[in-house]
């Protein structure tokens, strides 16, 4: 339970680093980012998910690239959502979206290493 805990916490820090790095996402507090890495996670379990079973034959043709849209449509609609953290634009949400999975994969290998 705990490094599930640590893991959250860990990814709401690189949803902060995306922040500083992409001048187009803001996030106000730390708190902000923790309820915006939860609210990102169960859009993608819920609608990513449904989204991704849709659209499987747009993302065959498009050797998976689309799954990059879908990724930024929901980090998107997460900013929509919270007040406390806003994305500009679509083209932010997807190098945001892209950042945030890299910084999250770096995380899980970190986390699976020191475990």
């Amino acid at each position: 339970m705990i490094l599930f805990i640590v893991k959250w916490l860990l990814y709401a820090g690189a949803l902060m680093v995306v922040s500083h790095l992409v001048s187009g996402i803001t996030i106000a507090s730390y708190g902000s980012a923790v309820l915006a890495a939860v609210v990102i996670a169960l859009l993608d379990l819920v609608l990513g998910s449904l989204l991704k079973l849709l659209t499987l034959p747009l993302t065959i043709i498009t050797l998976g690239l689309f799954l990059i849209v879908i990724n930024a449509l929901l980090f998107w609609a997460a900013g929509s959502m919270l007040s406390g953290f806003q994305v500009a634009g679509f083209w932010t949400a997807v190098i945001g979206a892209i950042l945030y999975s890299l910084l999250c994969m770096l995380v899980d290998a970190l986390l699976r290493r020191a475990a």
